[in-house]
């Protein structure tokens, strides 16, 4: 196999999940760290990043749950869901929900013109990183770089 090869790296059978998933994974927790420091130190300009990097990861969750389906398909060969494989599946499906309900409401924030930061949205930001640390360790035992023992 040559590691230069576009065929073997475009096609490869989950090459492109393993490598994809970190993105939208430091986004979102960046995110939201600006977003805390916005609160604390009350500027905008990180709150600005923190919608900036939140959207990203939004955005990018959604090639990372096609190479999640195209990993299954061709790597396990569509095999039946059950135990961690489907764990794994459903949390990534609601992380990345949780993703877009946080982009979704520093979205309205913004269009908002006056009128404090509700008290639940950083609540529901680390929520949503606490979601996507189990669903991204789960898929470490799947990948096989968590292993038992």
């Amino acid at each position: 196999m040559n590691p230069f090869d576009i065929k073997t790296v475009l096609f490869a059978k989950h090459a492109q999940h393993v490598v994809l998933v970190h993105f939208p994974i430091a986004l979102c927790i960046t995110g939201v760290a600006f977003d805390f420091l916005a609160r604390w130190t009350r500027r905008h300009t990180l709150a600005a990043a923190a919608y900036l990097n939140i959207f990203a990861a939004a955005i990018l969750a959604l090639p990372v749950l096609a190479t999640g389906l195209l990993a299954w398909q061709w790597r396990l060969e569509g095999q039946r869901l059950k135990g961690t494989l489907l764990l794994h599946l459903v949390l990534a499906c609601v992380s990345s929900a949780m993703i877009w309900l946080v982009w979704w409401l520093h979205f309205r924030l913004r269009r908002r013109t006056q009128g404090a930061v509700p008290a639940y949205l950083l609540l529901v930001e680390l929520l949503a990183v606490g979601l996507m640390a189990i669903t991204a360790h789960l898929g470490g035992f799947l990948s096989g770089v968590n292993v038992p023992g």
